[in-house]
């Protein structure tokens, strides 16, 4: 496998995190399902004999609306993927197959492990009172990967030279496309 395949496998098989990740900014504004569009953390700060910052849980941008169909989203590219799986081509640039893994924990693995990578960060960030949209480089780039990476390793065992490569051209892809997104004006950070 040359490089440029090897790149385009290791994309491929993070689509679905990729599409989990995106989702939750662009049905941020959306007017369906309104019982969603609540706070993750309820809007409660932690407690303050453990943290002292005075700073929220996770914040009211992380609403559950963007928490869930991040991952209904994520599982439906997984599906996409098995789909797909059934092309010679496809076969080619995948590390798994499809056929013969379970694509349901799979799909709700990496997409789950991504929004709760993003999750986890948007915590770590509060305690350290950055406010949201600010740069918090490399995590806001990469903090999705780490999540996926945790989540599905128990299970699916990846090559961990994979989860560096995702490491490396997630961050890259991630500013590109949210300074895309920015211009475009779906995203409020450029970062």
């Amino acid at each position: 496998m040359n490089i440029l395949t090897y790149i385009l496998s290791c994309l491929y098989f993070f689509l679905p995190a990729y599409f989990a990740n995106m989702t939750p900014p662009l049905v941020r504004g959306a007017r369906f399902l309104k019982i969603l569009d609540r706070e993750v953390d309820f809007g409660r700060h932690p407690p303050t004999a453990l943290f002292k910052d005075g700073q929220p849980i996770l914040g009211p941008h992380k609403r559950w609306r963007g928490v869930i169909f991040g991952i209904i989203v994520g599982m439906l590219v997984v599906w996409g993927q098995s789909w797909l799986y059934h092309y010679e081509a496809v076969q080619r640039i995948s590390f798994l197959n499809y056929q013969k893994i379970d694509i349901l924990l799979f799909g709700f693995l990496i997409s789950a492990g991504a929004v709760c990578g993003d999750l986890f960060f948007a915590f770590i960030k509060r305690r350290l009172k950055i406010p949201p949209g600010t740069r918090f480089i490399p995590w806001d780039q990469t903090n999705y990967v780490i999540g996926a990476y945790i989540f599905l390793t128990p299970v699916f065992k990846i090559d961990i030279l994979i989860w560096i490569t995702l490491f490396i051209f997630t961050f890259l892809l991630h500013i590109i496309v949210n300074r895309l997104g920015y211009c475009l004006k779906l995203h409020r950070a450029k970062w």
